[in-house]
């Protein structure tokens, strides 16, 4: 029997990395969508974490979710990822946690206006970096990074950030494992307690939609391709905004 949403229609949105112009396009795709499926329904858009870094406009993403959330039409759930966790492990102890300047971090203080640190500068810039930082970001944007889920289920579907440890149940599930995993999982075969929507690990432009796991996580600031994967009752398929470098050049 094929996995099922209980009768909701869902989309989960992948790894966004500060790439707002394509979050943007994307979420016109799917109010669209929904508006020619929905038949009354309230839809629910679940985001699969990594909002922040990598990406130019970290900071636009982040007022987007919010504004998203005020809306009475849809039911918006929003998972914490890896990126979230640096980046509020930086706001909490920064020279403790600078490494996540060098993995993402640098273009989010930049999308706040605020200067990354340079080597030169010496060991308080960091300090110096993360209150600019708090200066500059709005508390509600603090607010939401705080507040954000570990995993949603829905139906047959258990929707986090990574994925989860094989032969451990859904509530035995660790956050390290939900917001860090690939070796382990990636590989597994399953079945597993629901079929896992994540994002996280990505190869290329494509989905990887299998049995029992659904990876949605295109690498949108390397790929130019952002997807979502509508799930309504028993069907599943992709929706993307952008057009992956790679095509261009073939």
């Amino acid at each position: 029997m094929k996995p099922g949403t209980d009768g909701e229609l869902v989309y989960a949105v992948g790894d966004v990395h500060g790439c707002y112009d394509l979050m943007k396009t994307l979420l016109a795709k799917i109010a669209a969508d929904s508006a020619a499926r929905a038949r009354g329904r309230r839809p629910i858009l679940i985001f699969l974490g990594d909002y922040v870094d990598r990406g130019p406009e970290s900071a636009k993403v982040l007022e987007a979710l919010i504004w998203l959330r005020r809306r009475p039409d849809l039911e918006v759930r929003l998972l914490k990822g890896n990126h979230e966790q640096a980046m509020l492990a930086f706001l909490d102890a920064p020279e403790a946690n600078a490494a996540w300047l060098r993995w993402g971090g640098a273009e989010t203080l930049q999308a706040y206006g605020v200067a990354p640190p340079t080597g030169e500068e010496g060991p308080l810039a960091v300090l110096r970096a993360r209150d600019e930082l708090l200066q500059r970001m709005p508390a509600g944007h603090l607010l939401l990074l705080q507040r954000l889920e570990l995993m949603v289920a829905v139906g047959d579907y258990a929707f986090v950030h990574a994925g989860v440890r094989p032969g451990a149940a859904l509530a035995q599930q660790t956050e390290q494992d939900l917001l860090w995993i690939r070796e382990g999982f990636l590989d597994a075969v399953g079945p597993h307690e629901k079929v896992i929507v994540h994002g996280h690990t990505w190869l290329d432009e494509r989905p990887r939609l299998g049995e029992h796991r659904l990876g949605v996580d295109t690498g949108a600031y390397r790929t130019g391709v952002l997807t979502a994967v509508r799930l309504d009752g028993v069907e599943c398929e992709a929706l993307q905004a952008g057009e992956a470098w790679a095509r261009s050049e073939a």
